[in-house]
C-alpha cells in the first residue's frame, strides 16, 4: 500500500510529508503551520481549504483555522489532549463532531482488532514472554478491555514478571488473569488513555507520573504487542541511579523533564 504525502515549499525548501507523520495544522492569517511527530514545525503558505482535501478523513477540524489528526488525540475535555503532549483549544461548537469522529475512528480499529490469533491461555503468554521472566526490569503484557463507547475502561494482564510483582506488590498469581481495578480500586485513568492510545494506534508512549495505586513515581514506556494489547516496562524513579558525571547526568535529567512536563 502506498503510503499518502503531501508535498508543499517551506523555508524555501520543496518537502514531501507522509500524512502519518503529521499531528496538526494551525493556521495564522496567511501562514500555515504544520506540526509534524517529530517536533518539526513547518510553515508555509498553503491554504486551510487545500489542506481540508489534501489530508481527508483522517483529520478533524476543531476550529475555524486548525486540523488535527484523529490517532493525535489523545483525549478530549475542555482541551484537546495530542499523544506528544500539546494541548489546543477548540471551538464548543465543533464539540460533537470531534467526539464522533474520534469516537468512530476508534470503533473502526477496535473492531479490527478482535480479528486476531492470540494466545488464549495465560499459560502461551508465559511462554511468548518467558525470556523476560528473570529481567530486573518490571515488565507486563496487558489486554485492553474496550466499552461499546469505544474507550478502553480497564486491562487484564496477560504476563508479568517477579520484577513488576515486587514493582505492584502483589503476587504474580494474583496478577495474572486479573483486571487492574479488581487489584486495585483507587485506578486512576491516566494510564488507561496512554495505553489505549499505544494499543490502538500502535505507538510507543513514555510516561512519568504519580501512581495513587503503589505510591510511586513512575516511568513507563508502553508499546504495541499483540493485537488489543499492549506491552509496558516500568521503572520506579526512586531506584534510578545516574551513571557517569553526577552534574551533566542531573542537568540531563532536569531539561528532559522540563521538555516533557513543558
Amino acid at each position: 500500500m502506498t503510503e499518502k504525502s503531501i508535498s508543499f515549499v517551506a523555508n524555501r525548501k520543496h518537502y514531501k510529508i507522509p500524512v502519518e507523520d503529521i499531528l496538526y495544522v494551525f493556521m495564522k492569517k496567511q501562514d500555515a503551520f504544520v506540526h509534524l511527530s517529530d517536533g518539526t514545525v513547518l510553515k508555509t503558505r498553503m491554504t486551510f481549504a487545500e489542506f481540508r482535501e489534501e489530508l481527508g478523513e483522517e483529520f478533524i477540524r476543531i476550529h475555524r483555522g486548525c486540523l488535527v489528526a484523529a490517532k493525535a488525540i489523545h483525549s478530549v475535555s475542555d482541551r484537546i489532549t495530542l499523544s506528544n503532549g500539546d494541548c489546543l483549544e477548540y471551538s464548543s461548537q465543533h464539540r460533537y463532531e470531534i467526539l464522533e469522529k474520534f469516537r468512530e475512528k476508534q470503533r473502526v480499529i477496535i473492531r479490527a482488532l478482535a480479528d486476531n490469533d492470540n494466545p488464549t491461555e495465560n499459560e502461551e503468554y508465559h511462554r511468548h514472554y518467558k525470556c523476560f521472566d528473570d529481567m530486573p526490569i518490571a515488565f507486563a503484557d496487558i489486554e485492553m478491555i474496550f466499552a461499546e463507547e469505544s474507550q478502553a475502561v480497564d486491562w487484564i494482564f496477560r504476563y508479568g514478571n517477579e520484577a513488576l510483582a515486587v514493582l505492584e506488590n502483589c503476587p504474580l498469581e494474583r496478577l495474572i488473569g486479573s483486571k487492574f481495578s479488581s487489584i486495585f480500586p483507587n485506578m486512576d485513568k491516566k494510564w488507561l488513555r496512554s495505553y489505549e492510545h499505544s494499543t490502538i494506534y500502535g505507538e510507543t508512549l513514555e510516561l512519568i507520573e504519580y501512581s495513587p495505586e503503589i505510591d510511586k513515581y513512575l516511568r513507563i514506556i508502553c508499546f504495541p504487542t499483540f493485537k488489543g494489547h499492549c506491552g509496558c516496562m516500568l521503572f520506579d524513579i526512586s531506584e534510578t541511579r545516574i551513571s557517569g558525571d553526577k552534574l551533566a547526568g542531573e542537568q540531563a535529567v532536569l531539561m528532559y523533564l522540563k521538555k516533557i512536563l513543558g
